[in-house]
């Protein structure tokens, strides 16, 4: 039991050491990782669960696996940006698992993919059913980017002649009954405006809302908190 605020520190500096890799490696990492990617995070972390739990590693061991398995993906990442011949190999390429309306079965036996596999993919991005889609692409990442046949695409606002509008983001003005300033500031609105739209809605105090979200054109979007 007495090692356990040893513990703790060594846990606490890995996560510390684990984040900070991770913003310098950038956010792709995170939502595209590869198979080289899942094996190097694999690796990391277990080095940086022995360090923690081996009675002989301290923080300087836990520093040393972080910054190996940092440099090591940071060498990678370098590599595929200035040779594209290593990309394929590295990261692997993408593969047409459905082309003009046809299941390429060869494909699909490469990547280990089953046709239940590919329904509940396809399922994900919306297709229901395989005769909707006129190609389906599996990416390196394991998902899977689909085009739909021609009859089972949505209509654009262009295609129907409507008139064109740049959206803008909605915004946060109000979470758990504290005010956004900022948000609000950037929205160009005051706290006039704010009072007058909670009391629109028979809402009295700021205190009273859990949510408050604000778009370019609508009303304030409003979530009371629930006294029942």
């Amino acid at each position: 039991m007495g090692d356990l605020p040893t513990i703790f520190i060594e846990i606490l500096f890995g996560f510390a050491a684990l984040f900070v890799l991770t913003k310098i490696l950038g956010k792709t990492q995170i939502t595209q990782l590869t198979a080289f990617d899942f094996i190097a995070a694999l690796i990391l972390g277990e080095l940086v669960g022995n360090a923690i739990f081996d009675d002989k590693a301290d923080l300087l061991d836990i520093a040393f696996a972080v910054f190996v398995g940092g440099v090591i993906l940071y060498i990678t990442e370098s590599i595929t940006q200035k040779f594209k011949g290593s990309r394929a190999f590295l990261e692997g390429r993408p593969s047409i698992i459905i082309h003009n309306g046809k299941l390429i079965r060869e494909e699909m036996k490469r990547n280990k993919l089953d046709i239940n596999q590919l329904q509940h993919m396809l399922r994900a991005k919306d297709a229901f059913s395989i005769q909707e889609v006129a190609y389906a692409i599996l990416e390196t990442d394991g998902t899977v980017s689909v085009l739909k046949k021609p009859a089972y695409q949505a209509p654009t606002k262009y295609e129907m002649n409507i008139p064109l509008e740049i959206e803008s983001l909605a915004m946060t003005i109000i979470n758990d009954g504290e005010v956004l300033w900022d948000n609000l500031r950037e929205a160009k609105l005051d706290e006039n405006w704010l009072e007058n739209q909670l009391r629109a809605q028979n809402i009295n105090s700021v205190r009273d809302v859990f949510y408050a979200e604000w778009s370019k054109g609508k009303n304030l979007f409003v979530l009371p908190f629930d006294h029942k």
